[in-house]
């Protein structure tokens, strides 16, 4: 078991807590703030699970559009292009998980993550 404990002000992305399967962590967006400029693809072999824990925001996902609230939950798959964005008035905070690990400790994307998958790879080349 591990209990993890918060202290101070959070940096906009901070990796809580890591397994050699499953990661957690924070991401805060200020007001107008958006995690790409356009909706990309940044770790193709990991899927993401956002909760929403305050403020209001936009998710772009592939070509789908879904606003973003506290208490909703989003699930972005493995390979689906996406982008975050923080629509409201106050800082959009979320409760992130990857698996497998996305980030490094220091909040660095880790190498595998990058890295297509044959399938991505192959999909892209039928278009």
């Amino acid at each position: 078991m591990h209990h993890i404990r918060r202290r101070g002000r959070s940096p906009s992305f901070e990796v809580l807590h890591a397994t050699a399967t499953a990661e957690a962590a924070l991401m805060t967006l200020r007001p107008g703030q958006s995690t790409l400029d356009k909706p990309e693809n940044e770790h193709p072999r990991c899927e993401q699970w956002l909760y929403v824990l305050s403020g209001a925001g936009r998710a772009t996902v592939g070509r789908s559009h879904v606003s973003l609230k506290e208490g909703s939950l989003l699930v972005i798959e493995k390979g689906e292009p996406h982008r975050i964005t923080n629509t409201g008035r106050k800082a959009l905070v979320t409760l992130n998980f990857y698996a497998p690990p996305a980030y490094t400790k220091s909040g660095d994307l880790r190498t595998i993550a990058r890295i297509p998958t044959v399938i991505d790879t192959l999909k892209k080349l039928a278009r």
